[in-house]
């Protein structure tokens, strides 16, 4: 087992592999940018090294800078974490390199499902349902080809990279000259490479991804689905298992396929297959699920699997880099009861998604039986604009689905954020809705039935409740000290500024 790791990354994934790190005894060395000086990863770990400015670039995304790190404080291994270079085969290349262990898969694993074009031709060939579509387009005229081929609405999506970026839905002929100038764009500044597919866009489509979990000896299985259909701009925000609309025999197919994807590269550790499924193709028995891409890294959504599977997969991730078997067989696998996770934004859903930054004057999670908080955060601490604005992960599990949306919509009530704007009451609405209870959230949803919610008027008690967070916060940070108080249990010791 490793002596001691370096978790390169940031925010609430570098605490909870710090936190599996002190489980299985291992140290744990943190990396801060300029303007995660007094972050919560940088105050939890063992150690710490700065790394460079506020700008991903200069610091979270500096390979060099990360790896000398990591030597010069006598790691044994790094662990990326997700986002950032978790998905990057050349830093998992450089990090091997350096005699490091890199707490993931292959690099050639990595850049096998990195380029959606060239993955899709291997999916293909090793018989996983791939969506129709094209790639290696050129010139307009090959787009234009292609999309009459495939049949409108179409999606042009970026050949590299991923999280919804380089991605245009184009529902006619005329709309396609500037989705594939936008989507070359924007694939090009977030990826550096311009390459572009065009794919048959299912409209009431559902996104289910299946987890899957190998060693180095040879063993590979998944950990079932997560139903993660409640998108905004191509980016989840709510995810469960099981899904609602699964039945075990079309469990066992994805869960095959999925298997057979990751078989196809020499997988290893932690990844998740994604998938698009129709229910409807299901129902005339025509094949409804197709191969979208894989993800060769942790999600941020693992710990739905987690509480319906009882496996810790960080701790797994860490023990199969370090050599150790998978003890359990697919027939030793099941899933318990239903669990959900709410991603707890910094942004405003009235205004588009956009994002809120400030100082968080109340910062205070939710507790309770089957309630889990992953989070980076705490009161007092600033959101800046340099990161991704996610806040937290909430994650509820219950016997049934039924009860879950009960504990997740009171633990969404008991969440407080004061300071900066949040998706909280967003998410409180999503549950409430029919078309949520039911299982019948499509990939649109958000945008085709949801788009013009807003939040109601804040009530006075809340109101009050975000002033008094102020003037406590402000009143903390120079609060004198009572010396004239000798008894150190006092209450009146701990109440300076009144007092005063």
């Amino acid at each position: 087992m490793f002596n001691k790791i370096l978790i390169a990354n940031r925010g609430e994934i570098a605490i909870r592999i710090m936190r599996a790190c002190r489980e299985l005894g291992i140290k744990t060395v943190a990396v801060y940018s300029e303007a995660d000086r007094n972050a919560q990863h940088f105050q939890l770990a063992d150690e710490a090294v700065f790394i460079g400015d506020a700008a991903p670039k200069e610091s979270y995304l500096n390979m060099d800078v990360l790896i000398r790190a990591a030597l010069d404080s006598k790691a044994d291994a790094i662990h990326p974490g997700y986002g950032f270079l978790s998905e990057n085969a050349s830093f998992a290349a450089a990090v091997e390199s350096a005699h490091l262990a890199f707490i993931g898969p292959s690099a050639d694993s990595i850049r096998a499902m990195g380029d959606k074009a060239e993955s899709k031709i291997l999916m293909k060939k090793a018989g996983v349902p791939t969506v129709p579509g094209f790639e290696g387009l050129e010139s307009d005229d090959d787009f234009k080809k292609a999309a009459k081929e495939v049949g409108y609405p179409v999606l042009v999506k970026a050949a590299a990279g991923g999280g919804g970026k380089g991605m245009r839905v184009v529902n006619e002929e005329n709309e396609l000259k500037e989705a594939i100038e936008l989507a070359r764009r924007e694939a090009l500044n977030a990826f550096g490479d311009s390459r572009l597919l065009i794919e048959k866009y299912l409209a009431e489509a559902h996104h289910i991804e299946i987890q899957v979990f190998g060693d180095k000896h040879g063993n590979l299985v998944h950990l079932f689905e997560r139903e993660c259909s409640v998108q905004r701009r191509h980016q989840k925000i709510i995810e469960e298992s099981p899904s609602p609309l699964l039945t075990p025999e079309l469990r066992e197919q994805m869960g095959k396929a999925a298997v057979n994807a990751a078989k196809a590269v020499g997988y290893y550790n932690a990844g998740t297959v994604e998938f698009i499924l129709d229910p409807k193709l299901a129902t005339l028995n025509l094949q409804p699920f197709y191969f979208l891409e894989m993800n060769t890294r942790l999600q941020v959504e693992h710990p739905v699997t987690e509480l319906v599977t009882g496996l810790d997969l960080v701790h797994w991730q860490i023990r199969i880099a370090a050599g150790e078997k998978f003890p359990f067989t697919q027939s030793d696998l099941h899933q318990h009861g239903h669990a959900i996770e709410c991603r707890i934004y910094a942004e405003d859903p009235a205004t588009g998604f956009l994002p809120s930054t400030g100082k968080l004057l109340q910062f205070i999670q939710p507790e309770g039986p089957g309630v889990r908080v992953d989070s980076g955060f705490a009161t007092g601490d600033d959101v800046t604009h340099f990161y991704d604005p996610l806040l937290a992960k909430l994650i509820v599990h219950a016997g049934n689905r039924e009860d879950a949306i009960k504990r997740m919509k009171t633990a969404l009530n008991d969440f407080i954020v004061h300071g900066v704007v949040t998706n909280i009451d967003y998410m409180r609405a999503v549950l409430e809705t029919d078309d949520f209870k039911q299982g019948k959230v499509s990939t649109r949803w958000v945008e085709s039935q949801f788009g013009e919610w807003s939040s109601a008027q804040p009530e006075l008690h809340a109101l009050i409740a975000a002033a008094l967070a102020d003037v406590v916060f402000v009143s903390g940070k120079a609060r004198p000290a009572v010396s004239n108080e000798t008894d150190p249990f006092n209450p009146w010791k701990q109440t300076g500024n009144y007092r005063n």
